[in-house]
């Protein structure tokens, strides 16, 4: 089945009777999106959590420069979203948009709320990675500024191994807050160091 991969997801945390997965199911609209299609873009309300079934998308935002500065990367298994925007329907100030042609399973507002009082499970559900994205998000702000570049690349390249080769050298560098130059120098160092 094709949401198998968002059912055992869900099963780590909780675990749902054939009835609530049922009835999670009918909720659940699945998606295709093209390379660099967006899936929200900023100024529009986010109204879907989304579970990447294929493919891979990111979450960045424009800065006063006109930099694309990468907020989250996210592959097969991952979540993604404007999640300010999803949970307080104002408009999205990120962007959410496919690095490859990508397949979504996808939730609306509203249906979420309704599976909340339905299947209280999934409350507990949400709640849980909720606080986990919470807690990367906080753990990432404090390596960006305590480590330095080169030490913020070996860790993401041991954390996020597959996305590496999947996304092109700028975005590692935007994620990273760097310069893809400063990227290739810290690339070239680690070569030299083998």
């Amino acid at each position: 089945m094709k949401l198998q991969p968002l059912l055992d997801y869900i099963n780590r945390y909780v675990t749902l009777t054939k009835e609530e997965e049922s009835l999670l199911l009918s909720k659940v609209t699945v998606r295709k999106f093209g390379k660099s299609d967006f899936i929200v873009k900023n100024g529009d309300v986010c109204n879907f959590e989304s579970f990447v079934l294929s493919g891979c998308v990111k979450t960045y935002f424009i800065d006063q420069d006109a930099q694309e500065i990468i907020v989250m990367l996210a592959i097969e298994n991952w979540w993604t979203a404007d999640l300010g925007s999803f949970i307080s329907r104002e408009p999205a100030k990120l962007n959410v948009q496919c690095v490859e042609k990508t397949e979504l399973a996808q939730i609306h507002y509203d249906d979420l709320q309704e599976l909340y009082q339905q299947v209280p499970k999934l409350e507990r559900f949400f709640r849980l990675i909720i606080q986990q994205a919470f807690v990367a998000s906080q753990n990432r702000i404090v390596v960006n500024y305590s480590e330095p570049a080169k030490k913020r690349y070996l860790k993401f390249r041991e954390q996020y191994a597959s996305i590496e080769h999947r996304v092109p050298q700028y975005m590692v560098a935007s994620y990273l807050g760097i310069t893809k130059e400063f990227l290739s120098k810290i690339r070239r160092q680690l070569l030299n160091e083998k």
